[in-house]
C-alpha cells in the first residue's frame, strides 16, 4: 500500500484532465544552443497544448517544429500537496488554432496579435503528490 508521502503517477488521462485546470505553463525549447524555459498562458484542446505568444515572438523562431517539452502543475508549498505534468511532443505554429483555443487565449500584450503555437501531447508524464505526515519524514526519505 502507498504511503501518504508519496507520489502518485497520473494516467494519461489524469494528466489531460489536470492540465485543462491550468491557465499557465512552462515551456521547455533550445535557443541558440541553449535551454530556454519561458512562462506561458495555454489551454488543452485534445491532445494538443495551445500555447498564445504575440506575433513575431522569439517561441515561434524558435519552437517551429521543434521536439519541446512542457509542464504545467498545481503545488501548495504550505500544505506540500499538489500535482505536475510533462508533456514532450513536436511543436507547430498555427494563425487559427480554432475557436474554442482562440477565445480562451487572449494576448497578453494588447495590440500585439496572435500565433499560436501547439504542441502535440506525444509523451505525456504526472505525479500527484501528498504531504508527508510529520512523524514519518524521516522514513519516507
Amino acid at each position: 500500500m502507498r504511503s501518504e508521502g508519496e507520489a502518485a503517477d497520473l494516467t494519461r488521462a489524469e494528466c489531460l484532465r489536470l492540465m485543462s485546470t491550468a491557465t499557465v505553463g512552462r515551456i521547455v525549447f533550445t535557443e541558440q544552443a541553449l535551454p530556454a524555459v519561458a512562462p506561458v498562458g495555454f489551454v488543452v484542446d485534445g491532445e494538443d497544448v495551445v500555447i498564445s505568444v504575440p506575433r513575431g515572438s522569439r517561441l515561434v523562431t524558435a519552437t517551429r517544429g521543434a521536439i519541446v517539452a512542457f509542464q504545467a502543475d498545481d503545488l501548495d508549498s504550505t500544505g506540500r500537496t499538489g500535482w505536475s505534468v510533462t508533456v514532450i511532443g513536436r511543436a507547430r505554429v498555427a494563425r487559427d488554432p480554432g475557436d474554442r483555443a482562440r477565445e480562451a487565449l487572449r494576448p497578453w500584450k494588447a495590440g500585439t496579435g496572435a500565433e499560436f503555437i501547439l504542441v502535440s501531447c506525444r509523451r505525456i508524464t504526472g505525479q500527484r503528490v501528498r504531504a508527508v505526515p510529520a512523524g514519518d519524514r524521516e522514513t519516507a526519505a
